[in-house]
């Protein structure tokens, strides 16, 4: 075979690998559509129904739900209290202390060539 005729089915075989890629990209993405058609009256349904619920519960519970000012205190002072102790009180001084051994020294290294 010549240079041509390889660079020839090169060309061939590295089009159709890009087709089909591009051919299955389409081909899913059309899938997807088609099972989101296929579940949506399912999920339209079911979320009527979590409205209608959510409607049913708004009509009832209609009570006033006014803070008095010591409410407004007690959960104030609850969430400060709850923030500021999460974290703990830690020392800011850090010390890191050298530690010898044969794995850092450097008298042992490879690329020591005065001996």
């Amino acid at each position: 075979m010549t240079l041509l005729a390889v660079t020839s089915m090169t060309w061939f075989v590295t089009g159709l690998g890009f087709g089909l890629v591009l051919l299955l990209l389409f081909v899913f993405v059309y899938i997807m559509k088609f099972l989101g058609w296929i579940m949506q009256p399912r999920v339209k349904a079911a979320k009527q129904e979590e409205e209608h619920q959510e409607a049913v519960v708004h009509t009832e519970d209609q009570e006033d739900l006014t803070l008095t000012a010591n409410a407004t205190a007690a959960i104030a002072m609850a969430l400060h209290l709850y923030y500021n102790s999460l974290h703990d009180e830690e020392p800011t001084k850090v010390t890191v202390l050298p530690h010898r051994t044969q794995w850092n020294n450097k008298m042992y290294g490879m690329n020591n060539l005065h001996r």
